[in-house]
């Protein structure tokens, strides 16, 4: 059997809009016993880049095989089916898949296995004539609409021999319903409230790459977060390319907002969001927010950039005022509020006036973490046309000025929490130090402890912080 191109990505037709809101759909196996025969018992590997949604994509992924009785291999040099589920938003990320990729051509038996790339790289038209062109190893590629369709691919491939398929449409995807998923995490769940984004900032891929905003119904929605919370769950984060904008393709009267009530009265003790776009954070949001204990006083609301005119051409809907009025009307209803944020710098043509108005904002908002970036250029979105002037050193010497600013207020942040006892939520062994665990405080501030009790896995502590670093805490368990 020969390739099986069932389509392939274009830029143009994400930005189309849906016909249609009926798009809702029970999930289902439906593979021949012969194939269902063939793949149980074989074994599978995924390696997830980028954000949250790639990760709950994994997940559906897990758990679609197995339910037909797949089994996780330790390592992708073992694994029958190799994925890597690929993250699209800088090029460093795309780098290091193309170098495991070239990884992947030295497995031994490859013909017999199934060596995928799938998610948001290969929704870009130039990166699936690159590994179609360069990369024959690879013998399934697919996007980010068509996860629950893995097992049809791997019967064209196991079963019917396909030497390879391509399956990547640009339009947005349908909404499928009772995904089988295995969590990554026994006592923190990933929880999609919604898919794509409608904002198209000039900078960006992910609504090229994630489609247009699609809604769950919030009865599917709950039903979930009720179940995770039956099972134990501790933490729920609702995720979305745009959070706020949830329940506007529904037309029915849903609301972030409701959501957000609805689910902080499943009783689950903490819950979180990402992402919160500026423009659509409405007072309903905040006045939620603050009645609810258990909704997490953190949120992270991308900023970009501190100069209007900067943000105008980033096509970001707000301005340098709007924001900082937003998060003013925060600040007084939730005093405690911890804002996290996104920065680019080196957006093309950047002057070092408009460089100053970030750090401006930085110092206004004070932020108690940050995600700082030099600006990457996407093909296919309207920023990559731009010529550009600005050399890569003053874009490398401003980067470093942001951090040393952003690290200024996150240090002062952490200093006025020592002495102080906070919940933890407790993750596991710390990376840097086995005597250490590691867990999160409210505020999503990340604090180290000594303790030997594996037991605590999972739970929420009291623990009072001693020392402070910049992007740590270092506390004592409080005997309860």
């Amino acid at each position: 059997m020969k390739d099986v191109i069932r389509s392939k990505p274009l830029l143009e037709d994400a930005r189309k809009k849906l016909d249609s809101n009926d798009i809702y759909h029970s999930f289902h196996i439906d593979s021949s016993k012969e194939f269902l025969d063939l793949i149980k018992g074989k074994t599978y590997f995924i390696r997830t880049y980028g954000c949250q949604a790639n990760v709950r994509d994994s997940e559906i992924l897990m758990g679609i095989f197995e339910a037909v009785g797949m089994l996780q291999a330790k390592s992708y040099k073992t694994a029958d089916v190799v994925i890597l589920n690929t993250c699209a938003v800088r090029e460093n990320a795309v780098d290091k898949v193309y170098g495991e990729i070239g990884n992947l051509k030295g497995l031994e038996n490859r013909k017999e296995k199934v060596l995928c790339v799938s998610g948001c790289m290969v929704e870009q038209p130039h990166v699936v004539e690159k590994i179609l062109d360069k990369h024959s190893h690879i013998n399934l590629l697919f996007g980010t609409h068509e996860v629950q369709n893995i097992l049809e691919y791997l019967e064209l491939l196991f079963l019917k021999k396909a030497k390879r398929v391509v399956d990547i449409k640009s339009q947005s995807g349908q909404v499928y319903e009772g995904l089988p998923s295995k969590r990554m995490n026994e006592y923190k769940a990933f929880v999609n409230i919604m898919y794509g984004c409608n904002k198209f900032c000039s900078y960006c891929i992910v609504p090229y790459t994630r489609g247009r905003e699609r809604s769950r119904k919030l009865s599917d929605i709950l039903a979930e977060c009720k179940e995770l919370v039956k099972q134990g769950y501790k933490e729920i984060t609702l995720l979305g390319q745009n959070v706020n904008a949830y329940g506007k393709d529904l037309h029915d009267g849903s609301s972030f907002a409701q959501l957000l009530e609805e689910v902080a009265k499943t009783g689950i003790a903490r819950l979180r969001f990402t992402t919160s776009h500026p423009f659509d954070f409405d007072e309903n949001m905040i006045d939620i927010i603050a009645k609810y204990p258990n909704i997490m006083k953190q949120i992270h609301l991308p900023v970009q950039s501190g100069s209007d005119e900067v943000l105008k051409l980033m096509a970001r809907r707000y301005n340098s005022a709007s924001y900082k009025s937003l998060v003013d009307k925060i600040r007084e209803k939730i005093p405690s509020i911890a804002f996290s944020t996104d920065i680019i710098v080196g957006f093309p043509n950047e002057t070092d006036e408009q460089f100053l108005d970030t750090l401006k904002m930085v110092e206004y908002v004070k932020y108690d973490s940050a995600f700082t970036f030099i600006y990457s250029k996407r093909e296919g979105t309207p920023a990559a046309k731009i010529e550009d002037n600005v050399s890569d050193a003053i874009k490398h010497d401003r980067f470093n000025a942001l951090v040393k600013e952003c690290e200024k207020h996150i240090e002062a942040s952490s200093k006025k929490m020592v002495g102080n006892i906070y919940e933890v939520l407790v993750d596991g062994v710390s990376k840097n130090n086995k005597n250490n665990y590691s867990g999160y405080t409210e505020c999503n501030k990340l604090v180290h402890f000594p303790s030997n009790d594996e037991h605590l896995i999972g739970r929420i502590v009291k623990v009072k912080i001693l020392e402070s670093h910049t992007y740590s805490l270092i506390g004592e368990l409080i005997d309860e």
